[in-house]
């Protein structure tokens, strides 16, 4: 048992051997355990240097080391869900070293890849979609009469998710030799919700031969195998390599922990679901305030205002800072677990009823629901708040969970409001004025902190009514969101007129035609992508207004921007102050 993270490189001979699965399968089984405790070892150093997901991959160590010692990898398929417990497979898969830059710019992605190794089957970073990856794979080799074996891992937190239970229900009826490994740790990133997570809790408790869980799967035709500790090599090598040869869907149940090994982790695994690295010793610095953390603030004092207000969110509690409400209004907190598609609906739901529902959900995860955004919200015009957050880019995370696209899928919706806060105090007045709105609202905000704290009492905004904070010459710079800094330092050393748009619908269409019979040159500055953004809402007003003031739309180009700090990728994407500079100097 590990109880502090090590600042040095730990001493593993036996791992040091293991570059790559081939030579894994070169080892006896009685040095798996010692392998499993290197494993363990170099895990948590390498996340000590480079930050990052840590819970999860402590809790599948001796999974991971079984499977590529039974499996052939990579002519095998082996998919992981949502891939926060890859960094352990990565490290046996040609990786190791690269491992403390993991995240970086110059390192490897924190999630499975697979233009990045030939180890990782199929690129993921949301959850619940391994099942049906791999059924894919395993009906692509029957089609083509291949004898490869395939295996999806999920957790009992992305089993909650609708997608995989179509999944199973499909496999069943397949025929193929396809293996689904439920990883059962009670926890997802938070603690588990919903009766599925209630269900296996109390038959893992309460029986000794897996019978009742079995019903469940096998109804599914599915042949069931478990509950197997799946910490315990010696018995699970054994039972693995048999459920792996037999024909047909298999089912095989582990119970683990998350955190296994490592003391803190074990104890709080939410804490530990992910790390930043190991700093050196230094003078503490006070923890800056975050959009979330403004967000968290609001609601809990919204709530106050108004009995009617409920909030809703998809198993992100912590991350959308949503810990607090959950604690002072617990009849009116709604954990759905993973499952987008449902929290929608169910906000609709509550609107149909005079309940004021707020969705705290990222960016990227509102794609996964955008069906129900469209046929149950809009189309009936309920009254709902959606507070986005990770909106733009988010660093280390990567392309997977980067909120690049929510103002593309809402800027068409009818009569939709969608605001752009620049810092906190536009933050709480935005969501305010969404809150007060009657239809669809949002709030996209990033992942980022802010400067100064929210001040003041909350104030309704004009419903699109920019507000213009310099006046200058020739160009004119539309800010809609985050990067008002950079625009402003921008604005102020060329001396050009610079206006906080605020509202991407309906945009401000009296300045903007304003500042086009005055202006050279119009320059839209977000952090979303350039297709189908704020700065397409402007193109569109120019042209269907016979406006031929020339457009320079800044922001995310038409790539996908790789992990990197946020920093990094602003750079990258031309968006921070001298990339702004340098396109409107190239555009003059």
């Amino acid at each position: 048992m590990f109880h502090n993270i090590p600042n040095e490189r730990p001493q593993t001979p036996l791992l040091d051997q293991v570059n790559d699965p081939h030579q894994l399968r070169l080892l006896n089984p009685a040095q798996l355990t010692e392998l499993a405790e290197q494993l363990r070892a170099y895990l948590l150093y390498s996340v000590g240097q480079s930050g990052g997901h840590f819970g999860a991959g402590l809790g599948v160590i001796e999974l991971t080391i079984a499977l590529h010692y039974l499996l052939n990898t990579p002519d095998d398929h082996l998919i992981w869900d949502v891939g926060h417990q890859c960094y352990p497979h990565k490290i046996l898969t040609e990786r190791r070293e690269e491992m403390p830059k993991i995240r970086q710019s110059d390192g490897p992605s924190p999630f499975p890849k697979r233009e990045e190794s030939q180890y990782d089957d199929f690129g993921v970073g949301h959850s619940s979609t391994s099942i049906s990856a791999a059924l894919g794979m395993a009906i692509a080799d029957k089609l083509r009469g291949n004898q490869r074996r395939t295996v999806a891992v999920i957790g009992d937190g992305a089993m909650t998710a609708g997608m995989a239970f179509e999944a199973l229900n499909h496999a069943g009826h397949t025929h193929t030799n396809l293996l689904v490994i439920l990883n059962d740790n009670d926890m997802s990133i938070s603690h588990n919700e919903g009766g599925l997570a209630t269900y296996l809790a109390k038959n893992i408790k309460n029986r000794t031969d897996g019978d009742t869980t079995a019903a469940l799967f096998e109804a599914l035709d599915f042949e069931y195998t478990g509950p197997v500790d799946g910490h315990n090599l010696e018995t699970l090598v054994p039972i693995l390599k048999e459920t792996l040869n037999k024909p047909g869907p298999q089912f095989l149940h582990l119970i683990t922990k998350k955190g296994k090994g490592f003391k803190p982790a074990e104890d709080d695994p939410v804490g530990y679901h992910a790390i930043t690295k190991i700093e050196p010793i230094h003078q503490p610095k006070a923890a800056k305030k975050r959009f979330s953390n403004i967000f968290g603030h609001w609601i809990c004092e919204m709530a106050q205002q108004d009995p009617a207000l409920t909030a809703i969110t998809p198993a992100m509690r912590e991350g959308s800072d949503l810990t607090t409400f959950s604690q002072q209004y617990p009849q009116r907190y709604f954990d759905v677990a993973i499952a987008e598609q449902h929290a929608l609906t169910l906000a609709a739901g509550m609107a149909c009823q005079q309940i004021k529902p707020v969705v705290a959900i990222y960016s990227t995860f509102l794609q996964r629901a955008y069906d129900q955004l469209v046929h149950d919200i809009s189309i009936q015009k309920l009254d709902i708040l959606l507070a986005i957050d990770r909106a733009g880019l988010v660093g280390e995370d990567g392309a997977t969970h980067a909120g690049c696209f929510d103002i593309s899928m809402l800027r068409c919706l009818p009569e939709a409001l969608i605001m752009t806060p620049s810092d906190a105090d536009e933050l709480r007045n935005m969501l305010y004025t969404g809150y007060q709105y009657d239809g669809l609202a949002a709030v996209r905000y990033p992942r980022a902190s802010v400067e100064q704290a929210a001040t003041g009492t909350m104030v309704a905004l004009e419903i699109g009514k920019s507000r213009r904070l310099s006046q200058g010459n020739r160009v004119a710079l539309l800010n809609f969101g985050p990067l008002l800094d950079s625009a402003r330092k921008v604005a102020q050393k060329h001396n050009y007129s610079l206006v906080d748009m605020r509202f991407v619908k309906p945009l401000d269409h009296h300045v903007i035609q304003e500042l086009a019979s005055t202006h050279d040159l119009i320059v839209t500055i977000e952090e979303h992508s350039i297709i189908g953004g704020a700065g397409s809402a402007v193109s569109e007003h120019l042209h269907q207004n016979n406006i031929r003031t020339p457009l320079l739309s800044l922001g995310i180009p038409d790539q996908w921007i790789s992990h990197a700090s946020r920093q990094q990728q602003l750079t990258q994407c031309g968006l921070d102050e001298e990339g702004i500079e340098r396109a409107i100097q190239n555009a003059l």
